[in-house]
């Protein structure tokens, strides 16, 4: 299996650092709005990363984060709160907003069947070890403190923004220490800031009261849950230029040794060739979406284009994913009605199939490829159903398995509702056109009728009160 690595910037052979365990750690959502569609594509794929490793065997533990505090509306340490400013707004305590918003982001990611992490820690729920792990950076001589805040010293660490693919603009530094005139070099990053009176997000510390880093939040969970290095740290490639190399610089000054080996990012969502923002009103948010679309629907179309590409909303490209995912509910529909015939010559496709769907999902979570495979099966099997019954069946489960690791799932108990209830009719029919010929004296077609019926295994009792079947 090979993944991309953001760090090496190509695809490498992934082997995790103990066996077949695999210490996973996925940035989370900073818990102030609703999921939006962009959310739910990036939650999405972590989802099918984790199900497929463990579909292969691996014994992965997966964390993801809440921020719950100090991710600040400009990413470089200026401007205000976000869970503030948007509690604020709505004349809320900050932590009733955080409260229902977590309830909410829960709600929206069970619906999309993104499956949960194992961990969600919540960045206000480890604020000890944040001021531990700052202590550590100013003993080791990476961190210096002003008027009560505390910032990494960049220069400190030689090899800081490896992981960003362009070098950083001087401009855009330039702009950033006119905001904030307390950093020795633009490009440092706040670990703790200290907070203004009457601020209601505020801990004790030994600096005074302030609050932590967004950036800081990340390297001390994944740390505390998953130890000093990590076998896959992934998140949203918005996340490349500022975030993970910050993530990087101040994890291995702390510990010494390498943060992460293989480092994912997920390209961005973007809305009839534009990027969506609130700003053009073109923001989607999952709840939104779901008024109008079906939920397997909608992550189908999600998990349907490469996590590194660009995903373009726009009503012809969800048209398409519409069409193939109601081809597929079609066959396994069909699958569960078909008699089935005497063949037997599936069962190689039925291996081929899981083959090729691995070959994909090893090539970088190559999920286009995969979900081609399948339908390429799917077309193989519609054109095969006088095979025996048992293994139409047979291919109907290997569908579903496949499909489930890409988080899609069909409601199989309702193919089987609507197959009863479609047989139910059509044996009442077959009882009234038999009552009629048996009416007409034609004992002969009534008595096939009956004949026929038999061989299917439903057996029809004729009695006093009328025909009544059972199978």
């Amino acid at each position: 299996m090979k993944l991309f690595n953001s760090l090496t910037r190509q695809k490498e052979e992934f082997i995790p650092l103990e066996g077949k365990k695999v210490r996973f750690y996925s940035c989370g959502q900073t818990i102030y709005l609703d999921l939006h569609l962009g959310n739910a594509r990036t939650y999405s794929y972590w989802d099918v990363l984790v199900r497929y490793l463990r579909w292969r065997g691996y014994n992965i533990f997966w964390v993801q984060n809440i921020t719950d505090v100090g991710h600040l509306t400009d990413d470089a340490d200026s401007g205000e709160d976000r869970i503030v400013k948007t509690a604020r707004d709505k004349n809320l305590e900050p932590m009733v907003l955080v409260e229902s918003q977590i309830k909410r982001f829960f709600e929206d990611i069970d619906v999309l069947n993104i499956q949960r992490a194992d961990i969600y820690p919540r960045a206000t729920g480890h604020i000890p070890e944040m001021i531990e792990f700052i202590k550590d950076l100013i003993d080791k001589g990476y961190a210096y403190e002003v008027n009560g805040s505390i910032y990494f010293d960049v220069t400190k660490f030689l090899s800081y923004g490896e992981l960003s693919p362009s070098s950083f603009s001087e401009e855009s530094a330039g702009a950033r220490i006119a905001v904030n005139p307390e950093k020795q070099n633009p490009r440092d990053f706040a670990l703790w800031i200290k907070a203004p009176e009457n601020y209601l997000m505020k801990w004790s510390s030994p600096w005074g009261l302030g609050y932590p880093g967004w950036h800081l939040e990340c390297s001390v969970m994944s740390q505390k849950y998953l130890g000093e290095t990590l076998d896959i740290h992934a998140g949203g490639i918005e996340h490349l230029m500022l975030h993970h190399p910050n993530e990087i610089a101040q994890s291995e000054a702390q510990t010494e040794k390498k943060f992460v080996n293989y480092w994912i990012h997920a390209n961005h969502l973007i809305v009839n060739g534009v990027k969506m923002s609130k700003s053009l009103g073109n923001y989607i948010l999952v709840r939104e979406i779901l008024k109008k679309y079906d939920p397997m629907t909608i992550r189908f179309f999600l998990v349907n284009s490469h996590y590194r590409k660009k995903l373009d909303f726009n009503e012809n490209a969800f048209i398409q994913s519409q069409s193939l995912f109601n081809r597929i509910e079609d066959t396994l529909r069909l699958l569960d009605q078909t008699p089935g015939g005497k063949e037997s010559n599936l069962q190689e496709e039925i291996d081929k199939v899981e083959k090729e769907f691995i070959k994909a999902m090893d090539d970088d979570i190559n999920t286009v490829a995969a979900i081609q495979s399948i339908m390429r099966f799917i077309r193989k099997v519609n054109s095969s159903l006088n095979n025996q019954k048992l293994i139409l069946m047979e291919a109907k489960e290997k569908i579903i398995e496949l499909l489930e690791i890409l988080g899609i799932k069909f409601d199989i108990t309702s193919f089987k509702r609507n197959q009863d209830e479609l047989v139910s009719s059509l044996v009442d029919l077959l009882i009234n056109v038999r009552e009629e010929l048996r009416k007409a004296e034609m004992y002969e077609i009534s008595d096939k009728i009956r004949t026929n019926l038999s061989e299917l295994g439903i057996i029809l009792e004729d009695k006093a009160i009328g025909t009544i079947w059972k199978n």
